[in-house]
């Protein structure tokens, strides 16, 4: 019986990638940039090879023991679904698509038909800024709020209070099924709040997204067929639509996302644990809080010990991320960059350095060499070196 857990720490990345200025990302370092804004004490992850990544400003553990180094992305874009799918094994020639002006009428005018309601808002917008400017006018009228942000979604905002989280989510399957080829978003996302005015609109834990299927095979697909195990934690069920899944658990926040790989590491399953850490991304880095999103990434490293400890010997941890949200950087948009990828074999004592990885789907490749399966996504493993080498 074997295990590898993949865990995502939502967008930690580790330095701009070479094309960043296409994005206008150039000069983002999330990681960097946190440990300079704010005393970063993580000695568990240091002590799986992470200090030893180069140009983060985290200091080395010189008795670390694990592999390390970083990932560049190959597919177009910066979102969190194409990132867990590269990271998977599905590398997108082009991004999905975005609409900095909001939806055209062609998207807003079926669903609003679809819907039997006008919706209000329809522009870019920051969750909190927009309950602000128009929750009062949607609890007046009932309208559902629409809007985007730099990313590819399409968000629906709706008080619980006029719309239950089921009637909401019904909403967001509607709009799913409509948005598809040009207007193909890569997540259409509940977003349920509370509360009775300006000021006092808060977002409820209760947040769903709904991604289109991969476009092609995944990791979790293989291992599903092959008869292992695939068990998601936190958003994962919903960035692959609950496909190539044999049980998840939808908890929410880090804390909670935390205790639920805890839980499931206390049985007996034999495959992969997949798990997204979102609170560093959603919180923290679209918020430009570099405090709170040191303190995450601090509240993680103190739950790894317990992690490893119900790990057994040959079992695979890899820690890596799905793009960077620089909460130093300019606006409130994910940025292009490297991502971490360092981890351990339980057992092997050396240090190794992995160096760049010229795809994230690396991850997927390594997955599948592990669970001794043929496929590898394009990516080249990196299990052998994982398992001993020098630096």
């Amino acid at each position: 019986m074997k295990k590898a857990v993949l865990i995502v720490l939502d967008s930690v990345g580790a330095g701009y990638l070479p094309d960043a200025a296409l994005y206008g990302d150039e000069g983002a370092n999330t990681l960097r940039h946190v440990a300079e804004s704010v005393p970063l004490q993580v000695p568990n992850m240091r002590a799986l090879g992470l200090g030893h990544i180069p140009g983060l400003a985290i200091p080395p553990d010189e008795k670390a023991a694990g592999f390390f180094g970083r990932a560049a992305e190959r597919s177009k874009g910066k979102d969190t679904t194409t990132g867990h799918w590269e990271m998977a094994g599905v590398i997108l020639s082009s991004p999905f698509p975005t609409f900095p002006d909001g939806f055209p009428e062609e998207v807003i005018r079926p669903f609003e038909e679809a819907i039997g309601t006008k919706v209000i808002g329809n522009k870019p917008a920051s969750g909190t800024t927009i309950l602000d400017e128009l929750g009062e006018e949607h609890l007046r009228t009932g309208y559902p709020i629409v809007y985007t942000s730099a990313d590819s979604v399409f968000q629906i905002a709706c008080h619980e209070a006029l719309y239950s989280v089921d009637k909401l989510y019904e909403l967001c399957r509607i709009a799913r099924r409509q948005l598809q080829g040009p207007f193909g978003v890569g997540r259409v996302i509940a977003r349920p709040f509370t509360g009775t005015g300006k000021g006092a609109f808060t977002r409820t834990p209760r947040r769903k997204d709904f991604s289109l299927e991969p476009v092609s095979e995944t990791i979790l697909d293989v291992l599903k067929a092959s008869g292992h195990d695939v068990l998601g934690v936190g958003k994962i069920e919903d960035i692959f639509a609950e496909k190539g899944l044999t049980g998840s658990v939808h908890s929410a926040g880090n804390p909670a996302c935390t205790q639920s790989t805890i839980d499931y590491l206390h049985t007996d399953f034999d495959g992969l644990l997949f798990v997204n850490l979102v609170d560093t991304d959603m919180i923290y880095g679209h918020r430009r809080d570099p405090v709170g999103y040191a303190n995450a990434l601090m509240d993680f490293d103190r739950r790894l010990p317990e992690i490893l400890s119900l790990l057994r010997e040959g079992d695979l941890l890899i820690i890596t991320a799905d793009h960077g949200c620089d909460p130093t950087y300019k606006g409130t948009d994910h940025t292009r960059e490297y991502v971490p990828v360092f981890g351990r074999i339980i057992g092997c004592p050396s240090l190794v350095n992995l160096g760049d990885r010229a795809s994230f789907t690396d991850i997927a490749a390594t997955i599948a060499d592990y669970f001794g399966l043929p496929q590898r996504f394009e990516g080249i493993s990196f299990l052998n070196e994982a398992k001993g080498g020098r630096l």
